[in-house]
């Protein structure tokens, strides 16, 4: 069992920053795949990036490739999401995900087993 909090979504400008954070508990968080999917109002839950277990492969949506970086600490048991150079259609509800073993799917969210409450970040134009 994984339980997952994000934190450190807000509103800012297009162009600027945000780093969202996703604590996980338990003693096993080294041994799951950690996703990043987000959701905007009247549309899918869509992927946005995922990382494997030892953080040595990282995978992106073509949408935020170049400007957001996905990151973990096991010792922390943490996943980050690094967002620069945000634009007003990254507005959404973002949530982290947890699986022990996505396989090449990890770009689908029905394909993870935990998730957290969500984080909202909202970018002005």
């Amino acid at each position: 069992q994984v339980q997952l909090v994000e934190s450190g979504g807000g509103l800012v400008q297009a162009g600027d920053s945000l780093r969202l954070s996703c604590a996980a508990s338990g003693r096993t968080f080294s041994r799951y795949i950690m996703g990043w999917f987000r959701q905007a109002p009247g549309k899918d839950r869509e992927f946005v990036a995922a990382i494997s277990w030892s953080g040595g492969s990282t995978y992106y949506a073509d949408s935020v490739k170049g400007r957001f970086t996905i990151s973990r600490d096991n010792a922390k048991n943490t996943v980050y999401l690094q967002m620069n150079s945000l634009k007003p259609e990254d507005t959404a509800v973002y949530y982290c995900a947890a699986d022990r073993d996505t396989g090449s799917y990890y770009y689908l969210w029905h394909e993870y087993d935990y998730w957290g409450q969500g984080t909202q970040v909202t970018v002005s134009s």
